[in-house]
């Protein structure tokens, strides 16, 4: 074999352009012989012998040797080590110009070659590029879409994977194919080839690539891509066929359109058979797909109206078969069903419809289930849904009577930033404007210690937050003595201080609010601690900043007036000129600022 595959390599150097002849078909036989024999060893041969110098002849004379000539390259490219000296050798214009010709056989054999350069090479992609390979390649696809013949069948997979390679993980080569309007031809080709199994593939991988550009998105929702992915999922057996699909479906269920139109053409449907068919399962790949369909579903929610349109005013079948996955023994359809809870509670409807059919309860039970040792990311999902349960005004009352803030209080341990901040944020929702829940929590040493820990944890900014926003809500709604004692206590005066500083206009008004409270109710016991944290400092440059709104400018005039009646922060306000800050604004624009500056002047003035 070696003595021949040398002989035909010396015979192919010497021969002439005039490829016609019988001894140059021999040789190309003899190298496809060797390549299927040894492929990696024939290539360094090929190589060696610098046979690929005379291949770009060989192809442009365009003879019965071409597809051969074609079949070689595509062979040799096979191997890594040989993608740059093919294009380096000038291959890619030659076998670029053959995708102009009628023959299916030489058509088959290029899109092999250049699929199998563009494989992983930077070089062979750009010499495609360059030579305008694409655009053809996207040409023909369009042109042989409604074919069923299977020799066109196959040639379509082949360019089909050509244009895989070529665009794979390239964005800028993915946008040059999404802007020739390959998609809705990929999409016709799923239509028409759906018994391929092997176009079907090809069009899966390629949809995968490209869906994760947002440019595609559009272009997809504007084909019939939902019904074809759908039915073809229907009838999908293997696990791996599914799982291709499932890699599509993922990052198209991010538009809004195709969410809607995947509820449409029936997807849900299949995803609760899924889980109806894995939920009980131990095998790796059930499990793996008990995961990818319940999180898919989760998805398809988080679209207003795909949403709305499965929850059909709560009566809905799949809201009703989403909402049994809650109880169930499996942590991951726990998961699913809490974080489809939340987000079935977008809207005040919705939520108050869930609170009043007994959602809560099931929440506060699977909570209590993972409370020790518990999986963080499903006490994570069933609090989020209890904080937008929460939301609306006439839902707070019934949700305290159902005693969710005992169950929801028993998660103060834990050490999860996530945990903690869903907890903070669901409390908060629950006390708004409701007084005696606001005086009953906030009077649990406990919960205020934990609170003012919470305030200083500098490496997570949203729980920090949370934590003063909680703090000063149990002050705000309360409007109590004995709370306000609790958090004088406990030591967050100081934490509603800074919170007055945050470069949040919303933090800022809620800490002064309750900073006024605290003086109003309680000034001898806050003194020292408004002293040590530098308050009368802090309201001297909020009412002096010109980027204070309104309102802060308002409340820190208001406070100002409540401190009055203490001698050592009397002194700091006197020392620091107020009466002068205070006497500008009479003049702010804004009337309201401008008739408190009047009064505290007065104040000022009658207690210097």
């Amino acid at each position: 074999m070696a003595d021949k595959l040398s002989e035909a390599l010396k015979t192919l150097k010497l021969s002439s352009a005039d490829s016609t002849s019988d001894s140059v078909e021999g040789c190309l036989d003899c190298l496809l012989k060797a390549l299927a024999h040894n492929n990696v060893e024939t290539s360094g041969k090929i190589q060696e012998m610098g046979v690929l110098a005379m291949m770009p002849a060989l192809l442009s004379a365009q003879n019965s040797c071409t597809p051969k000539v074609a079949n070689i390259i595509a062979e040799v490219a096979k191997n890594e080590f040989m993608r740059s000296p093919c294009v380096e050798a000038g291959l890619i214009p030659p076998l670029v110009q053959l995708l102009n010709c009628k023959d299916q056989e030489i058509l088959l054999q290029t899109g092999r070659a250049l699929g199998n350069i563009c494989y992983d090479s930077h070089e062979g992609r750009s010499a495609v590029d360059a030579a305008g390979g694409a655009q053809i390649v996207a040409e023909h696809i369009k042109s042989l879409a409604e074919s069923t013949d299977p020799a066109t069948g196959k040639l379509l997979t082949v360019f089909c994977g050509m244009l895989m390679n070529y665009s794979n993980d390239n964005d800028s080569l993915q946008a040059q194919l999404i802007s020739m309007g390959v998609i809705p031809t990929l999409v016709r080709l799923l239509g028409v080839h759906s018994q391929n199994t092997a176009l079907t593939e090809m069009c899966l991988i390629a949809f995968g690539n490209l869906a994760e550009l947002e440019s595609s998105k559009e272009q997809f929702a504007s084909t019939n891509i939902a019904e074809e992915l759908v039915r073809l999922f229907s009838k999908q057996v293997e696990h791996e066929k599914k799982e291709m699909i499932f890699e599509v479906l993922a990052p198209l269920a991010e538009n809004d359109v195709i969410k809607l139109q995947l509820v449409d053409a029936g997807l849900v449907e299949c995803l609760l058979e899924v889980v109806a068919q894995t939920v009980d399962s131990d095998r790796e790949e059930d499990v793996a797909q008990l995961k990818t369909a319940s999180d898919l579903m989760v998805l398809l929610l988080l679209g207003d109206e795909s949403m709305q349109k499965l929850f059909e005013g709560g009566k809905g079948s799949v809201f009703q078969r989403v909402l049994s996955w809650v109880p169930s023994n499996n942590h991951q359809l726990q998961l699913a069903g809490a974080l489809a809870i939340a987000n079935f509670a977008r809207n005040d409807g919705n939520c108050i419809h869930m609170v009043d059919t007994g959602i809560v309860q099931k929440l506060l039970e699977l909570l209590d289930r993972h409370v020790e040792e518990g999986n963080v990311t499903v006490q994570h999902a069933a609090l989020s849904a209890l904080r937008n349960l929460a939301i609306p005004v006439v839902n707070k009352s019934k949700m305290l009577l159902a005693g969710v803030s005992d169950v929801v209080l028993k998660f103060l341990k834990s050490e999860m930033p996530p945990v903690q901040f869903k907890l903070l944020g669901t409390l908060r929702m629950l006390i708004d404007t409701q007084a005696d829940a606001a005086e009953q929590l906030g009077t649990k040493t406990k919960l205020v210690e934990r609170l003012v820990e919470w305030c200083e944890a500098k490496d997570h900014a949203g729980v920090m937050g949370e934590s003063n926003r909680l703090l000063s809500a149990l002050i705000r709604h309360s409007k109590s003595k004995n709370v306000v004692r609790t958090v004088i206590q406990g030591g967050g005066v100081k934490h509603l201080v800074t919170m007055a500083t945050s470069e949040h206009m919303i933090m800022q008004n809620e800490a002064l609010v309750a900073l006024g409270l605290i003086a109003a109710l309680d000034l001898d016991c806050a003194e020292k601690d408004f002293v040590s944290a530098n308050l009368v400092q802090v309201l001297h440059k909020l009412l002096t900043d010109d980027h204070s709104a309104p309102e802060i400018k308002y409340n820190s005039m208001i406070l100002i007036c409540s401190i009055m009646g203490s001698e050592p922060l009397h002194k700091e306000v006197q020392s620091l000129a107020f009466i002068d800050v205070v006497s500008r604004l009479r003049s702010h624009e804004n009337k309201t600022v401008a008739h408190q500056a009047s009064l505290t002047e007065q104040r000022l003035t009658a207690q210097s």
